[in-house]
């Protein structure tokens, strides 16, 4: 029994406590704002209020201090129409519009629907709203014609949208929207606006329709017009097509037959160069044959002969070079020789005077000779024999006339030193005479002796 008082008393408290916990926890949906007051607070613009706002969330409040009061965020639709209101131009008018209107949820315009309408039902709020509306929109009809109200009206809403701004946010309300459903007027005027520009309409219409069956009529007539021309000229150019087709037709049949003439002359003239090619390689064929056979052989030819020249050359050069060593010496041999340089010189070319001499009777040919004897007496034949002598000494007088050489004069000299030398000795002339003989052999023989001045070198072409 105890315990189940107990747990009575436990169940007690904790429902007492959850009771009070839910009295004191304040949570606020997004579309209401919950005003704490009680406790002063200092608000961002540095003012000092009595109450605090939360809207989207949850808090505690003080119990005893505090209370809490609601505020909603709904929309409030409105009716908005002013009746009489004057327009630009005195014209009475009556406009008929909807608004939807809430209260802000902007902390710098929340403090102001606070203080204005918290605790205050939705029809206050709306009448006020609207109140104030109608008036802005009196205001904003007043700076209009009925034209522009009637026909821009979505101009006319912004007007009045930007006019009713200020004053919605005084109240710490928003303008959602505000549109403007119907404009009349009791007097006629739009319906006489209206009928005059149906008038201006028709009339325009009526214009604009004999304008266009005008304009159809002219744009029917210019077609018929461009459709003549458009005939003539088409037959004008196919006339035209037709004659440049003709001169086209004589244009190309002329350069075909120029191509034709090119043609062949361009056929003649490549096959005529292909002649001139042919001949040429000809040309070329022979020259190289000629070149193989001719030129070739006869440059062997010449410088095999400028070789052996250069070679015989080179050998006279050599023989030439010998002989002058040879005259060297010869002249030497002459100078060393004195006064008898000249004999020596005279006598050395002897034999080839002789030769010169003998070679005049050369041709003389003695088949047969007879020795005729007149007396009889056997002297005929030594009287030939004779002669021999003095046809010699005859031959040595002519040399030394023509050279200056005393040839006999050796031989003289030789015979009168024999003489004296056989008179002084009688007891040898017998041993003398052959001595004399031999020595008159030796002095004939003498020039031979003399070593021959070589012939003079052929002349060689440098």
């Amino acid at each position: 029994m105890p315990f189940a008082i107990f747990g009575a008393a436990v169940a007690l408290m904790i429902m007492l406590v959850i009771f009070v916990v839910k009295s004191l926890i304040i949570i606020c949906p997004p579309n209401r704002v919950a005003i704490i007051s009680g406790r002063s607070k200092t608000t961002a613009d540095g003012r000092t209020v009595g109450y605090r706002t939360v809207k989207g969330g949850r808090t505690l409040r003080i119990p005893l201090i505090e209370q809490v009061s609601w505020m909603d965020l709904n929309n409030i639709p409105l009716e908005v129409s002013v009746l009489n209101a004057y327009s630009k131009g005195a014209i009475p008018l009556n406009v008929q519009g909807i608004a939807n209107v809430k209260v802000s949820s902007n902390d710098s315009l929340l403090s102001n629907s606070v203080e204005r309408f918290l605790n205050v039902p939705h029809q206050s709020i709306a009448q006020i709203a609207k109140e104030t509306l109608e008036a802005n929109l009196r205001g904003v009809l007043a700076t209009l014609t009925p034209e522009e109200v009637n026909e821009d009206r979505l101009k006319f809403s912004q007007f009045l949208i930007e006019e009713a701004d200020d004053d919605i946010k005084t109240l710490g309300l928003e303008l959602d929207v505000l549109k403007i459903q119907n404009v009349t007027d009791e007097v006629g005027y739009l319906d006489a606006v209206g009928r005059r520009r149906t008038a201006d309409v028709l009339k325009s219409a009526r214009v604009t329709e004999a304008e266009k069956k005008a304009e159809a009529e002219q744009a029917e007539a210019e077609s018929t017009q461009r459709a003549q021309i458009a005939r003539a000229q088409a037959e004008r150019n196919v006339v035209e097509e037709q004659n440049l087709l003709r001169v086209r037709t004589a244009e190309l049949d002329g350069v075909a037959r120029a191509s034709e003439e090119e043609a062949r002359v361009a056929g003649e003239k490549a096959k005529a160069i292909a002649e001139q090619e042919l001949e040429l390689e000809r040309i070329e064929l022979e020259r190289r044959r000629l070149q193989a056979d001719v030129v070739l052989p006869a440059q062997a030819d010449l410088e095999a002969r400028q070789l052996q020249a250069r070679a015989d050359a080179a050998h006279i050069v050599e023989e030439g070079a010998a002989q002058v060593e040879v005259f060297e010496r010869l002249t030497n041999q002459y100078k060393a020789a004195g006064n008898d340089a000249h004999d020596i010189f005279v006598l050395n070319m002897l034999p080839d005077l002789i030769e010169q001499i003998v070679s005049t009777v050369n041709n003389i040919d003695i088949d047969k000779m007879t020795v005729i004897d007149n007396g009889g007496d056997g002297s005929a034949l030594p009287g030939i024999a004779k002669q021999l002598p003095a046809s010699v000494i005859a031959i040595a007088e002519q040399i030394e006339t023509a050279t200056g050489v005393d040839i006999m004069g050796p031989l003289r000299q030789k015979m009168v030193e024999g003489a004296s030398a056989q008179n002084a000795l009688p007891t040898e002339s017998a041993t003398a005479a052959p001595q004399i003989k031999a020595e008159q052999s030796e002095a004939v023989a003498a020039p031979s002796s003399v070593p021959q001045a070589p012939p003079a070198p052929p002349a060689t072409n440098a």
